[in-house]
């Protein structure tokens, strides 16, 4: 059936009705035994493609010899030559692609030991095993049987397109510097540490010791003792000093206080001066009995006591190199959402305006926020402002129907403070006296807003007139909020609200007055917009109207 199969694709062919292609579609990413080999085919190729199959000219492997995946991919037990096929239908058109793959068996090889340590300024040659014909790939893609290794990497080889499952690790010894200083007299009861640290190093002192330093004390029985140290740098070789320390004349306290932390800007004056000091040898070069440090610094010092003998301490600078604190600038949020505080002084305390004493402050209200940052002495304080704004709520009222001469005032109710009006204003009262649609735009940090009304003017008798302030304190004049009208109206509703757009006065009774109060309280001083609407009795007409009153007290 196979045979027939193919037989069937070849006739195909011939007729016209399949188009071979002669370029090469799909590509494949390894040719090793028993690897995943993955053919993918070049997205150039792939548009259009409706349906495809791919045949890995494997009949042993069964029905894993075929697949209809875009991205074909097939595990070979046997090394060999085979025959892939790609059958690609685009539009009911079909087009054939064969390529030749070789899986070959990777190759067994061991490069010796695992890990090599070379000198600094040394090299190896690591030479990949023969095979006749075969194609070699290292890890820095070059090509040749073997690579010269002098840097520090991993080293491994593809033969073939096989990677041989051994590698080798290669390190590199800095040639050391061993330098334990040199012949020093001490006073009696001083203590000195040699150090011979170096890399890759292992030690051994003439005390027997095989730690990378020593501790030296005095020695009541030989006044000059010599230590030697010998360090053996893996693939450097050994490399080694010597120094001899005597001990003379009688104990001298001394000492250069405690460790010590800078804060940024800082320096720090280190001083040696003791009782029959005649010579300073500091660690930093300084020759006089003071010293200034502005850094950090592992600082020591020699001081020669009459000539005789020298004391010897060491003080640790440490400094804080991290920038001061810094909140940000003054910033304005969206209600609801949250600002995150950071007050990056490293591993210190802090203190947030209330209390807290986290690293990071979470903001969910307005208000100043203030933090201060130790690191041992030194301080850093910062404060910052956080508003918030409210989301949009654009409100113009409804579309309206106007008496002629009547004017409609519109209001930016819930617009905040940046806003403009359909001709590009930004008046605070928007006064319309002809037919047409106005609209608003506002933006705020959370964003924009529109809100737009349609406004047409009529000819109606029945007029209803609303007062622009009234005075509710109880002294008998102008104390109500109420409509005069003349003519006959019906289906009256007017609902009044605050400068925050909630509504505070409602009735559909044109004869009830409003008494400037909400549940009882009388509301302060200030003009609130009111929104009307009721039907004419001569015209049998909706009317829309909306205006401002103040409260006067």
């Amino acid at each position: 059936m196979r045979n027939l199969y193919l037989f069937i694709v070849v006739i195909l062919f011939t007729l016209g009705s399949t188009t071979a292609r002669a370029d090469t579609p799909f590509t494949y990413n390894t040719t090793c035994l028993n690897d995943i080999v993955k053919f993918t085919i070049a997205k150039a190729d792939q548009a259009g493609i409706d349906s495809l199959k791919w045949d890995y000219g494997d009949l042993a492997s069964g029905v894993k010899d075929t697949s209809s995946s875009m991205q074909g991919a097939h595990t070979y037990v046997t090394a060999g030559t085979y025959t892939v096929t790609l059958i690609a239908f685009r539009s009911g058109v079909q087009d054939l692609t064969t390529q030749t793959i070789t899986i070959v068996t990777p190759v067994p090889y061991d490069f010796g030991p695992q890990d090599q340590t070379l000198c600094d300024g040394g090299s190896i040659t690591l030479t990949a095993p023969t095979v006749a014909g075969a194609t070699y790939e290292w890890q820095d893609s070059s090509t040749n049987q073997s690579i010269v290794a002098d840097t520090s990497a991993t080293y491994k080889v593809k033969i073939n397109g096989c990677l041989v499952q051994d590698s080798v690790n290669v390190f590199f010894t800095p040639i050391p510097e061993i330098d334990l200083g040199p012949d020093v007299t001490l006073c009696a009861g001083e203590t000195l540490q040699l150090d011979a640290t170096a890399q890759n190093c292992t030690f051994l002192w003439s005390t027997g010791a095989t730690t990378p330093d020593i501790i030296v004390h005095s020695d009541t029985v030989r006044p000059t003792v010599e230590y030697i140290v010998i360090a053996d740098a893996k693939g450097c070789g050994t490399y080694r000093d010597t120094i001899n320390i005597t001990f003379a004349g009688t104990q001298h306290p001394f000492s250069l206080g405690p460790d010590t932390l800078l804060c940024p800007g800082e320096s720090i004056v280190i001083s040696a001066v003791t009782p029959g000091a005649t010579a300073y040898r500091w660690s930093n070069g300084a020759r006089t009995p003071t010293t200034t440090i502005n850094g950090r610094y592992d600082l020591w010092v020699f001081v020669s006591i009459g000539g005789v003998c020298e004391v010897l301490d060491t003080i640790k600078v440490r400094f804080n190199a991290l920038r001061n604190v810094d909140l940000g600038g003054d910033t304005t949020i969206c209600k609801g959402e949250t600002l995150v505080l950071t007050a990056d002084f490293g591993t210190g305390t802090y203190r947030w305006q209330d209390t807290s004493k986290q690293a990071t402050f979470y903001v969910r209200k307005p208000g100043y926020y203030y933090v201060h940052a130790q690191i041992g002495r030194c301080e850093s304080t910062d404060t910052i402002h956080v508003m918030f704004d409210d989301t949009l709520h654009i409100h113009l009222g409804p579309d309206s129907l106007m008496c002629n001469g009547e004017v409609l005032k519109l209001y930016p109710m819930g617009a905040g403070a940046q806003y403009k009006w359909q001709d590009s204003s930004s008046v605070p009262i928007f006064n319309v006296t002809e037919p047409g649609t106005y609209a608003l735009v506002s933006t705020n940090t959370c964003g924009r807003a529109t809100d737009s009304v349609d406004v047409r003017f009529q000819d109606c008798s029945s007029q209803v007139y609303m007062p622009t302030a009234f005075s509710p304190n109880g002294d008998g004049l102008n104390d109500y909020f109420r409509p005069r009208f003349r003519g006959m109206i019906s289906n009256f509703e007017i609902s009044v609200y605050d400068r925050w757009g909630e509504r505070v006065y409602y009735t559909t009774d044109p004869q009830i007055g409003w008494t400037g109060k909400k549940q009882g309280t009388p509301l302060p001083t200030g003009t609130y917009i009111w929104i009307m609407q009721y039907v004419s009795g001569d015209t049998g007409k909706l009317i829309k109207k909306n205006g401002s009153v103040t409260i006067i007290y």
